[in-house]
């Protein structure tokens, strides 16, 4: 089995507040402390099946500007996710499968690249907007009773399991790869940035705020009790842990590298891009009502956050 990080996104960064003030609230946190981001997702070869850990951003995709208020920014395009899985040395046609995490689309957002493969989701997430015309949809429902400790899971192939993994999403998965005596734990959102795993709080993006307290403990207590690499899509952490193979140790975290973060003015468009789902506000489409006019209560019409989780395009 290899195991391969698909990049797409670099030099991103997730405040403090924002990656762990889900519980506690975003003021009890330093807004200038800045955790390193970026945007990858992953390749499970498996010598006979190619499956893929979610499908990145659409191509084209608009890049943000962030500024000294932003919350989270995904970073500058290496590449678009299938130049990047191109680069791997991987054709469509040769993915088998892909196990989607959620709907937000810089998980979902090539799916219909691959017309051949099987796409397994929760089927709590089967009417989500993002998947709706797909016809090689698997809805999982996680028949095959428990993975370690967490109750509900499905095998999809010799070593690989798919998890529910309820509160980032109503619908939210993680997926397990067992290799060479080590658990490879590709996480989405669970956890935006290993800090908030090795200090054990929640960002402040969820469907479920209970469900997703139970999911961090859960997969806090996988991580204590197995050798686990743990892979995240937001951070760099992730490919480096996968690239050193790495076990996380929650008594020893890794030391910190903050980002760092470049302000200078760029001109932008108008449009406006979440920073958690990927919807884009563009004012042609609403009348020319430019993004900031909108009322302070409005919120992104598919992930319901509000208004300073977007940024300039």
């Amino acid at each position: 089995m290899e195991i391969k990080a698909v990049k797409f996104r670099r030099d991103g960064f997730y405040t403090q507040p924002f990656a762990f003030g889900g519980e506690e609230g975003m003021d009890k946190f330093d807004h200038n402390i800045r955790y390193r981001g970026s945007l990858q997702n992953y390749v499970i070869d498996t010598g006979s099946e190619i499956i893929l850990v979610d499908t990145g951003l659409p191509a084209g995709f608009p890049e943000e500007t962030p500024d000294e208020t932003s919350k989270a920014y995904t970073g500058k395009n290496i590449c678009d996710y299938m130049d990047a899985l191109a680069a791997l040395g991987y054709r469509p046609e040769q993915v088998t499968k892909i196990l989607l995490t959620h709907r937000h689309g810089d998980h979902s957002g090539e799916l219909r690249s691959f017309p051949n493969a099987k796409i397994y989701v929760n089927a709590e997430e089967m009417q989500a907007n993002e998947l709706q015309g797909l016809s090689n949809l698997v809805p999982v429902d996680f028949t095959d009773g428990a993975y370690h400790n967490f109750p509900e899971a499905q095998n999809i192939c010799e070593g690989v399991w798919f998890i529910k993994a309820k509160g980032h999403t109503r619908g939210n998965s993680l997926v397990i790869a067992e290799n060479d005596g080590l658990y490879y734990m590709f996480q989405a959102d669970i956890t935006y940035v290993d800090e908030a795993l090795y200090e054990n709080k929640l960002s402040v993006v969820f469907d479920d705020l209970p469900a997703a307290r139970e999911t961090l403990d859960r997969v806090r207590e996988f991580v204590r009790n197995n050798p686990t690499v743990y892979m995240g899509t937001h951070t760099p952490q992730g490919y480096e842990n996968l690239e050193a193979k790495r076990v996380m140790d929650l008594d020893n975290p890794v030391p910190t590298i903050l980002a760092e973060a470049d302000f200078t003015e760029t001109k932008t468009s108008g449009k406006y891009v979440c920073s958690i789902c990927g919807y884009v506000y563009d004012p042609a489409e609403h009348d020319g009502v430019a993004f900031e006019d909108l009322p302070d209560d409005w919120r992104c019409p598919r992930c319901k956050q509000g208004k300073e989780k977007l940024n300039k395009a």
